[in-house]
């Protein structure tokens, strides 16, 4: 199995599991979406609470030149490690949400 391969199966699987939780308050859904042509992956959670609408990415990751691009981590203990212990080495994930000045100072890829 090729690494790009690989790595969709890990991201779809850690996904599924994060869109599994519901929150706490509300008539809230979280969903996974998986989008293979433009390799994008991501947990939103819909639906009302006591505010309003609510609509709103719980993760995005985005495979590119290789690599997995986290682009939004709203998660409590943050995606990164979760990703490390399925397999995915600490230089093919990058920290999208962190400027480029910023990335350079994690163990992570720059870019």
């Amino acid at each position: 199995m090729d690494k790009l391969t690989r790595y969709r199966m890990i991201l779809k699987q850690i996904l599924v599991r994060y869109a599994e939780q519901f929150p706490s308050h509300g008539q809230i859904e979280t969903a996974p979406v998986f989008d293979d042509y433009s390799d994008h992956y991501m947990v939103v959670d819909y639906g009302w609470d006591q505010t309003g609408r609510v609509h709103a990415p719980v993760l995005h990751l985005h495979l590119h030149e290789g690599k997995v691009w986290i682009e939004v981590d709203n998660t409590e203990d943050g995606i990164a490690a979760e990703l490390v212990a399925a397999g995915i080495p600490q230089q093919d994930i990058v920290l999208a949400f962190y400027r480029l000045e910023r990335r350079k100072l994690t163990e992570f890829a720059v870019s």
